[in-house]
């Protein structure tokens, strides 16, 4: 009888480790699904890496990336005005990258970025906009899903950086960022202490939700519980 009780003991401790196994693989493994939507009333070439590559969106079009647990260092953004032939190879005025559809590397400066890093720091996923390579196109950023979590909710940038660019940092199609432009460590954060400068101010106070300068994090970094939540990404909200 003491055997029949210990080895039912050990089943169902057994059960409860496979169980528990399982319930951590499905976990590990959700892919979060970015849908990208083109709203503007022109084509964007949507860029996306390193998942996804790169797809031509029509107005009205949608794209859906499934990006694994645990994607880091992830970014979406739109090309416009772009040419490519049959082979996938051409150019874009702004958000080229390397000259290819299929995106493999970042975009060249000015594009507006969703960037995005999935099951971090205490399983959340960490999303944001910004502006720290430039702005072409107006842009959102949203879960799905409404949260209590106010870190969790949509994001945007929309105003018109374009036309309003001050002129040291106007390019074709698009605004550049000053670390871009100027290439000194103020701008770009890379010696010593940093902080905002008359050009980011430029881009927060019309993007107050948006990374305006590198270390620009305490307002433009945005939480969502990781392994339950999808997202979507509109061009042209």
């Amino acid at each position: 009888m003491e055997y029949i009780r210990t080895f039912s003991i050990f089943k169902k401790r057994t059960l409860s480790v496979l169980l528990l196994l399982l319930l951590s693989l499905f976990t590990s493994g959700y892919a979060a699904t970015f849908e990208v939507h083109n709203n503007c009333p022109y084509t964007v070439w949507a860029a996306s890496t390193p998942i996804g590559g790169g797809r031509r969106l029509d107005h009205g079009q949608c794209w859906k990336i499934n990006a694994p647990a645990g994607t880091k260092m992830a970014r979406i953004w739109g090309r416009t005005k772009c040419k490519f032939d049959s082979s996938g190879r051409g150019s874009c005025e702004t958000g080229d990258c390397g000259g290819v559809l299929q995106c493999t590397g970042w975009g060249k400066p000015p594009n507006t970025l969703a960037e995005y890093a999935l099951n971090q720091f205490n399983n959340l996923d960490f999303f944001d906009i910004s502006n720290v390579d430039g702005f072409n196109i107006p842009m959102s950023f949203a879960p799905t899903k409404p949260s209590t979590n106010h870190k969790c909710r949509a994001i945007s940038c929309t105003a018109d950086i374009v036309g309003q660019c001050p002129g040291p940092l106007k390019v074709a199609g698009g605004c550049n960022n000053p670390c871009t432009t100027f290439r000194k460590p103020e701008y770009c954060c890379t010696n010593g202490p940093c902080g905002p400068t008359d050009y980011s101010r430029f881009f927060k106070t019309r993007c107050p939700d948006a990374y305006s300068y590198p270390k620009d994090d305490a307002t433009s970094t945005f939480t969502c519980a990781g392994g339950s939540t999808d997202y979507t990404v509109v061009f042209c909200p």
